[in-house]
């Protein structure tokens, strides 16, 4: 059993397991209720470890016997596991246990989806499968056997011996456990190859449910595009014979890097034109990218244990996103990463919930799955880039690959490898792993007899648990423009350790405009705020993409912030600046519809609240809604002609041309839906040949109020479709009123479709609601209320999706009194759950602080 009250977990209590693994048979005997697991594992104790205790973890185990070296044994039972006395020399330790997949609905470790097979043993699934040291330091080669009546079985490395009833597996490279994975099923293959460098060929293969084939072509391409992708840029090559890819129904996260081996959410691996947005696509790439850039960063080299998390993800967040701006557009890339950043892990770090992006304690492992440690923790790595130079970086990862392979390494491990590549001291930038909370980094000029001076100031705002910061090392990109408009200075590093820095500039004719954080340098808060006319000169002369984007965003920041607080009518110059960039042919599609882009509900919620203002939800929707009008009304004949100029008329595809022309021609349809009351939607809704273009038009429809009959159109036409069915339920929460959202969302729950076991389905109703900030946030309380009963119900099946969810409710001290008081309530009634998970239980505390 799994201890009732879980005790906190503390980096500096790390100690080895005492034991070698020099080798792991397994054998199942499928049956969906009684599954038979079987294993033989090859042990050797340590000479030098200390104490040489003998525990075992398993959770949810039916014992049947337990031998050591062929006698049997009885172990004892106890918190977590098994303990039992070890011999002083090598020997083997067998075990068969019983496990039920049928009833394991928090889908961790062997369970069923849809009648398949399947396995997620990150963080601590495996312990639910066999007796075993279930830590990521513990790391062996696993054969596996499995037998069964299912037409496909699969595991990790390559095929072995397989007939009728059986297949066996080999996986040569040692792992820890929680990168086993089986899946077994009646499934369909989408096969391809990849040659490798070397000139080895590698079979591939995406396996689907019997109807999917004809939406893995995409993800098979994604998928070479990366292997060929790390091998030009890292030069890493694939270590098996085959790499096989599943696509699974029900999944807690995206999809999961066991070796050889990806389990994938099927919204994640399955697309096509008439079902997939553009969005959908470029996700599906990143995300089959990221999952096979972990055979090296995660696999081959993994983490000593869970505090280092970060180590093998923000490393690979950050191949990814390096892989997505080669793919297709850098600076709309760079753009996206630190919206999601901001509203995301910028919001965690000024909450409740912030933590290091190595913490230092835990007590459920799988609350740490953070923005912290993903995102912040692949902009640590994109900021050592930064400081040492391309060229360094590569040498350093290269040293890293070597020094490392087949490790379970540290950040300690990462910055050595950078301290010796580069002769570099990086003991104040281990500040960033170890600290928590965003710096706020402020400004002032100065420019006389042709010196211009930036003097900067740092400080962290306190944490909990961490009420002090020292400075960190900023990377501060900077270039200066002249009042015309050239650039004087290209971007430089300015390189700020201290609480105060001054940086000047020599030989220039006249006081220049700083263009200060340029592509986001570091991922900080910049206080200091510019004037309107410096924003606008920044929209339109800027050489930097990012900080040309930053600049129209802070005037359309402006502008809202004193529409809520002063009731002021929309800026014309905000207006006009906008006007004058989205009508610029001259200028990327993709980046025009970005500029379009308002800021969240939520940014705002979270602006004020610095400010020193109580965000009123519905004051901000208004708002918005306000602002949109008015864009609508003086971009009226500039998005006429955009709609019409960027509709694509060539045959559908998903690359970064085509889906930049339709993100555009779909704001501009947004921003004419303002006026025309949707005409202009329903042609676009009836005539669309793909997804993009009928959810936009669906979108629009139903914010103008008409989206009635399209919706249940819409319905008919894809009820057949659980990927395309998770949209229809989220398109119609998304863009609710903030009267009508908790109802519709309540309503949908009540759907026939709607099912509490799938977290898609689950994310997409209920994780909606909280999407939609004005209607979650209603006075009434009624969303606090209906996410409250829906995360009661899903904790006893699925404590991780339950946990995860309780986020929305992380923001809740910045809003009123009254609104406080039902978030409190909902949250004390959540807690006052009998049985409520260890996972559910440490996430309302900590927000409950």
């Amino acid at each position: 059993m799994k201890d009732a009250a879980p005790q906190t977990v503390y980096l500096e209590d790390y100690t080895p397991f005492g034991f070698t693994v020099e080798k792991v048979d397994l054998t199942f005997r499928l049956a969906p209720s009684a599954t038979r697991v079987r294993s033989k594992i090859r042990f050797a104790p340590k000479p030098d470890a200390p104490g040489r205790r003998f525990f075992l973890h398993g959770e949810d185990l039916k014992p049947i016997s337990t031998r050591i070296d062929g006698t049997e044994i009885t172990p004892r039972h106890v918190e977590g596991g098994i303990e039992l006395n070890a011999p002083d020399t090598p020997f083997t330790f067998e075990a068969e246990v019983e496990i039920d997949p049928a009833a394991n609905t928090a889908l961790e470790g062997l369970y069923m989806s849809g009648g398949m097979y399947c396995t997620q043993c990150e963080a601590e699934g495996f312990r639910k499968i066999t007796w075993y040291p279930d830590r990521p330091d513990v790391m062996a080669p696993f054969s596996v056997r499995i037998e069964g009546d299912m037409p496909v079985m699969l595991s990790n490395g390559n095929p072995g011996a397989s007939g009728p009833g059986f297949a066996e597996w080999h996986d040569p490279w040692p792992k820890p456990a929680y990168l086993f994975a089986l899946v077994a099923g009646d499934l369909r293959n989408h096969p391809d190859s990849f040659t490798t460098m070397s000139g080895k060929t590698v079979d591939l293969n995406i396996w689907v449910r019997p109807g999917d084939e004809g939406k893995c072509a995409f993800g098979m391409e994604a998928l070479k595009k990366s292997m060929a992708w790390d091998e030009k840029v890292y030069g890493r090559e694939y270590d098996l014979d085959v790499f096989n890819i599943v696509a699974v129904d029900d999944f807690n996260m995206g999809a999961m890097e066991n070796k050889g081996l990806n389990i994938f959410n099927s919204s994640c691996v399955l697309a096509s034109p008439e079902t997939s947005t553009d969005a959908n696509f470029e996700r599906i790439e990143a995300i089959i990218a990221h999952e096979y850039f972990h055979n090296w960063t995660g696999n081959r080299i993994t983490c000593r244990d869970w505090f280092q998390l970060c180590l093998k993800e923000g490393l690979t967040v950050f191949r990814d996103a390096e892989f997505t701006a080669d793919m297709r557009s850098a600076p709309v890339k760079r753009i996206e990463d630190v919206i999601a950043l901001r509203a995301r892990q910028f919001r965690e770090d000024n909450g409740p919930l912030a933590h290091p992006v190595r913490p230092q304690s835990f007590v459920e492992i799988n609350n740490f799955y953070t923005a912290t440690v993903y995102e912040k923790g692949a902009e640590l790595i994109g900021m050592l880039k930064t400081l040492v130079g391309d060229d360094a970086y590569a040498r350093a990862l290269d040293l890293y690959f070597t020094r490392h392979d087949g490790d379970a390494a540290t950040i300690e491990d990462w910055l050595k490898v950078f301290e010796d590549a580069t002769g570099r001291d990086l003991t104040q930038f281990k500040r960033w792993y170890d600290e928590a909370g965003t710096p706020r980094l402020s400004w002032s000029e100065a420019f006389e007899d042709g010196t211009y001076t930036l003097t900067f100031r740092q400080h962290t705002p306190p944490t909990p648990g961490q009420p002090d910061k020292a400075p960190r090392v900023i990377p501060i990109a900077v270039g200066l423009l002249n009042p015309n408009g050239d650039e004087v200075q290209p971007t430089t590093v300015l390189e700020m350790t201290e609480p105060e820095q001054s940086f000047t500039f020599d030989g220039l004719s006249a006081k220049p405009v700083p263009s200060i954080l340029r592509d986001f340098s570091a991922p900080v808060i910049l206080e200091t705020r510019t004037d309107t006319a410096t924003r606008a000169f920044l929209l339109a002369h800027d050489t930097d993409p990012f900080n040309r984007w930053q600049a129209g965003r802070d005037l359309a920041l402006d502008c809202l912030l004193a529409m809520i607080r002063d009731g002021a009518a929309p800026d014309t110059a905000y207006l006009d600046a906008l006007h004058t960039l989205i009508r610029d042919d001259t200028q990327d599609p993709a980046f025009r519809a970005l500029a379009l882009g308002l800021p969240s509900q939520d940014e705002l919620a979270q602006l004020l609240h610095d400010h020193g203002h109580t965000p009123d939800p519905q004051a901000i929707w208004e708002a918005l809604e306000t602002l949109k009008q008015a864009r609508a009304e003086a971009f009226h004949d500039t998005a006429t002609r955009l709609h019409a100029q960027y509709q694509v008329e060539a045959p559908y595809a998903p690359d970064a041309a085509q889906s930049a022309a339709r993100s555009l021609a779909n704001a501009a349809m947004a921003m004419l839906t303002q006026l025309d009351g949707g005409a202009l939607a329903q042609k676009q809704f009836d005539s669309a040949d793909n997804m993009t273009r009928q959810l936009a038009a669906l979108s629009a429809l139903i914010s103008a109020g008409r989206g009635d009959e399209a919706t249940r159109r819409f319905y008919d036409q894809w009820k057949h479709d659980r990927l395309v069915i998770d949209k229809w339920f989220s398109v119609q929460i998304a863009n609710a009123t903030p009267d009508t959202a908790a109802d519709t969302a309540k309503a949908l729950t009540r759907h026939p479709d709607f099912t509490i076991r799938n977290p898609n389905r689950f994310r997409a109703t209920l994780g909606a609601l909280t999407m939609n900030p004005a209607g979650f946030h209603h006075a009434s309380g009624k969303g606090y209320a209906l996410l409250a009963d829906h995360l009661i119900a899903l904790d006893p099946l699925n404590p991780q999706t339950t946990a995860r969810m309780c986020t929305a409710f992380e923001t809740w001290r910045r809003y009123d009194s009254d609104r406080q008081a039902l978030i409190e309530a909902e949250l004390h009634r959540i807690l006052a759950t009998p049985g409520l998970s260890g996972d559910t239980t440490e996430m309302i505390t900590r927000i409950l602080g």
